[in-house]
């Protein structure tokens, strides 16, 4: 009975792992603070709702042509972030180069996802 149990927990928290979003995500240093760039991926429809780090909370923008602040960013599937992108997030702040860092991002459905970030050279 125990290694059935134990089978099915582990199916369960891999099933719960795959639903989660992930990310891979540094920091550029531009004026005044610092724009994501990486991935962002989940395996179904989701938003970003937030991103905080030491320094407060990062703006969520949507680029096209004009950056606007936005409430959500729309993730589905793989969502790359730079100062190119359609959706951008920055961040204020003074961020040193190397300087690591540690990412708190809210997505729907109260999921929170902390990321490692290192700061980028220009």
């Amino acid at each position: 009975m125990k290694p059935t149990l134990l089978t099915m927990m582990l199916l369960l928290g891999s099933a719960l792992a795959l639903q989660l979003p992930n990310a891979t995500l540094n920091l550029r240093p531009s004026f005044a603070g610092a724009v994501l760039e990486g991935r962002i991926t989940s395996a179904r429809a989701d938003e970003l709702l937030g991103v905080w780090s030491g320094a407060g909370r990062g703006r969520l923008l949507k680029c096209t042509p004009r950056c606007t602040v936005v409430n959500t960013i729309p993730v589905s599937g793989t969502v790359l972030m730079n100062a190119d992108s359609a959706y951008r997030v920055a961040l204020g702040g003074s961020f040193k180069p190397g300087q690591k860092l540690i990412l708190v991002l809210k997505f729907r459905d109260q999921k929170i996802l902390n990321v490692n970030a290192t700061v980028a050279r220009q």
